[in-house]
């Protein structure tokens, strides 16, 4: 499946790489193609998948005509949201 990033994600990838995290565009596919969790949010998909031993990495994104577009993705501590 196609993977396209809207421009508010792309600069993501810049924009934590300044804080010293690298997010490569495997991850963002691992967590979007074989999540270890999945929910829906204001008809928005968001995966989520291992990024280290003390964080998870979330990614939102929606689905068009066979194309994944990713909205944003950020890094988040383990236990920060009750469901994971």
């Amino acid at each position: 499946m196609r993977i396209v990033y809207t421009i508010h994600a792309t600069k993501k990838f810049s924009d934590l790489l300044m804080f010293g995290i690298k997010v490569t565009k495997p991850q963002i596919a691992n967590a979007v193609c074989r999540p270890k969790y999945e929910s829906v949010d204001n008809g928005n998909k968001i995966g989520v998948c291992d990024f280290d031993e003390k964080h998870n990495l979330r990614v939102v994104y929606k689905e068009e005509k066979g194309v994944i577009i990713v909205i944003t993705f950020y890094i988040y501590r383990k236990g920060r949201y009750a469901e994971y």
